[in-house]
């Protein structure tokens, strides 16, 4: 590899720029350089060539058109190992460029921020890109540096290295630098399908994810297990772009956790509390104010509760603090906190509090879930449900406290892994039956459960009954309303089973399956 000689500058991110293209310059590199960046150089004091002057040729088309040209692509793509490379240089009269500075337009923050289409559209790199691929592909003869972060360290390695970078760090910023086209370009194919190209088909034929890394967590689900958390770029972030305001590092587990609380809390316009352990409710509970809506929740499931993940859908204020001072809680999700709720809190040095916005799904939101060899893609379980179109096919209709507790317990359904019961009063869960692989199972966990009488409570299934022995379990325990999608060919039996027991159904047509 032979000493760097000629480096093109071109840059919108002008971070850390003047220090690091004065120690090239220093060094005795030339800097070609175009447009603002030429005027950012000049203006600081350091020695540029136009590139212009290289190309014998002005810029044209208001900018669109600065380096493509031969005289700047040839010499970026030159293989310094190949003679006959170096042989048409010479008859070309091009010279070698060895270092390519580059980062593009901001075209996501263009987009983010309002802009016409027409203004998002001049965003689109086009130069710079080229540039970029470029020098990566040609790594053993060019250095491609499209991050500030990385001047620090070519410019050590230069001054240690005679003015040359070894080819390990050569291949890394090469890896990078496509790295960072690809983003770019799946920011614009994604931008531009959401201007209607691929609006009609939630699920396009090709689809791209533009991820960042956020941060690593300690490990994954178990100790032996690594895992970083990602977030999407060009959405708020992880959480609706959480703010920790205290507390160790959040965990993998932690955030499995919080996301389904705060997605299940956001389901209820009264102020309510979700508590959650290991991704499925052991309580919940609404009412007045927070606290009340936290002790209602709480007693579902005291025990469960011990190291679990709560979260809340109004400010946090000093009562709910206090109500909670003696749970040992892991995560705590508000949309706020009172100055006083914050200072109290700070005493509990392991809780982890969250500031996250009230989720609200977003439009053409899309759920991925990992399989060997690919992803499931589905639309979320998100939207709301309407009361309205649920039938009731038994001889007794629901009373108005009865509906109204089947409205929580099928609220709540929807959080709790299949096969799901929920059994519920008026506003708080009095006990979850969550994940069992049959029906009647989760029947009997949700009434074994249960801390407080379960007479006159109404229960919650998230699919159909197949049969009716588990609407003989909550018979027999003092249920006397039940909610539930329908749809079995068993329906006439199960219905049969609540009219002889006095209980009133109400059909959903819609099922909240959670696996």
């Amino acid at each position: 590899m032979l000493p760097i000689q000629r480096a093109l500058i071109s840059v919108f991110d002008k971070t850390g720029l003047e220090d690091f293209a004065r120690t090239l310059s220093s060094m005795g590199i030339e800097i070609l350089s175009t447009g603002g960046t030429q005027r950012f150089l000049q203006e600081a004091g350091i020695p540029v060539v136009p590139v212009s002057e290289v190309t014998e040729h002005p810029e044209i088309l208001g900018g669109r058109v600065k380096t493509l040209h031969p005289r700047i692509h040839g010499g970026i793509l030159a293989d310094r190992r190949r003679a006959g490379h170096l042989t048409e240089l010479q008859e070309h009269r091009i010279q070698p460029i060895d270092m390519v500075v580059c980062n593009l337009y901001p075209f996501q923050k263009t987009v983010e921020s309002g802009a016409s289409f027409d203004e998002a559209v001049e965003m689109i790199d086009i130069g710079g890109p080229t540039m970029i691929r470029a020098a990566a592909k040609n790594f053993n003869s060019v250095a491609a540096v499209v991050d500030p972060e990385d001047y620090a360290q070519i410019q050590a390695a230069l001054e240690a290295g005679d003015r040359q970078i070894p080819a390990p760090l050569r291949r890394s910023l090469a890896l990078k630098a496509f790295r960072h086209t690809q983003a770019y370009d799946a920011a614009i194919s994604k931008w531009l399908g959401d201007q209607g190209a691929d609006s009609e088909d939630r699920f396009p034929r090709r689809l791209s994810l533009d991820l960042a890394l956020d941060f690593k967590p300690r490990y994954g689900e178990n100790p032996h297990q690594d895992a970083a958390i990602y977030r999407t770029v060009g959405l708020p972030g992880v959480l609706g772009g959480m703010e920790k305001l205290q507390g160790k590092e959040l965990s993998y587990n932690n955030l499995l956790d919080a996301d389904g609380t705060r997605k299940m809390v956001a389901v209820f316009d009264e102020p309510a509390v979700v508590i959650v352990k290991h991704n499925n409710p052991c309580g919940v509970g609404r009412g007045p104010d927070l606290a009340t809506a936290y002790e209602r929740a709480l007693a579902c499931d005291p025990i469960s509760a011990f190291g679990s993940i709560i979260a809340v859908n109004r400010q946090v204020d000093v009562d709910l603090v206090e109500a909670m001072s003696g749970l040992f809680v892991e995560v705590l999700i508000a949309p706020g906190f009172t100055e006083a709720a914050l200072s109290k809190l700070a005493a509990k040095k392991r809780l982890r509090v969250l500031r996250c916005p009230t989720y609200k799904p977003s439009a053409g939101e899309v759920e991925l879930r990992a399989v060997d060899g690919g992803f499931l893609a589905q639309a979320p379980d998100s939207g709301p449900d309407s009361p309205e179109e649920w039938t009731c096919p038994t001889e007794r209709q629901p009373t108005d406290d009865e509906r109204a507790a089947l409205e929580l317990a099928w609220k709540v359904c929807r959080g709790v892994k299949s096969n799901a019961i929920v059994v519920a009063g008026r506003d708080q869960t009095v006990g979850i039956g969550a994940g069992q692989m049959s029906r009647v199972d989760s029947c009997h966990l949700a009434i074994s459960k249960a801390q407080s009488s379960t007479e006159g409570t109404v229960a919650a299934s998230d699919a159909f009954f197949p049969f009716r022995d588990g609407l003989e379990v909550l018979a027999k325990a003092g249920i006397t309303a039940v909610i539930q999608p329908g749809g079995s060919k068993r329906d006439s039996e199960v219905i049969a089973a609540a009219n002889e027991h006095g209980i009133a159904m109400l059909l959903t047509g819609r099922r909240h399956f959670r696996h």
